[in-house]
């Protein structure tokens, strides 16, 4: 079965209407897999030219966003979390090395949060990841990447705080602890 962008984001408004909080981001999460396993919903929405960023469907209830990410090359970004917000983050294409971080000091005076390292995990096409308000973790591609993101507000309209690694956080140390793929 194919989806179109209008069954998709209908059936993510019904996850969260008939399933509350975590539940229903969840049952998103196994939804967000579905259409990543839809060719033809990927051809759609993720061949040929696309911005970094692209606002496919905000839900007008919910206020959750759809979202197209088209990023070139290596990137690394820093440890972050969403602010008051969710997101799902759904690999199409490429990889991304995700980590996890604990936070070890909560941003305060204007100063950066200290985070430290937990763990890395690899997204690979067809994997979705679900992280909760206050998750931190940093995503890093070493070539190009297309996801599918889904936030619970559009991010572009929150402010979040930084975070920086503690010392014994040095990405080198990371490599030697790469743990298998995310479930």
């Amino acid at each position: 079965m194919s989806f179109t962008l209008q069954e998709f984001a209908a059936a993510c408004h019904r996850s969260l209407v008939e399933s509350p909080g975590v539940p229903g981001r969840e049952k998103m999460r196994a939804l967000v897999e579905k259409v990543l396993a839809d060719k033809e919903f990927v051809t759609t929405h993720f061949s040929g030219k696309l911005a970094e960023r692209k606002v496919l469907y905000e839900d007008p209830q919910f206020g959750f966003c759809i979202l197209a990410h088209a990023y070139e090359g290596a990137r690394n970004s820093n440890p972050h979390d969403h602010g008051p917000s969710w997101a799902i983050y759904g690999q199409v294409a490429g990889e991304t090395i995700m980590s996890d971080w604990a936070l070890v000091e909560p941003p305060k005076n204007n100063q950066p949060g200290k985070v430290r390292f937990v763990k890395d995990y690899t997204l690979k096409p067809g994997m979705a990841r679900l992280y909760n308000e206050g998750d931190l973790h940093s995503p890093r591609r070493e070539k190009a990447t297309r996801l599918l993101r889904i936030e619970g507000t559009n991010l572009e309209k929150v402010r979040r705080l930084p975070y920086e690694r503690v010392a014994d956080s040095d990405p080198q140390q990371r490599s030697a602890q790469r743990l298998p793929a995310a479930e």
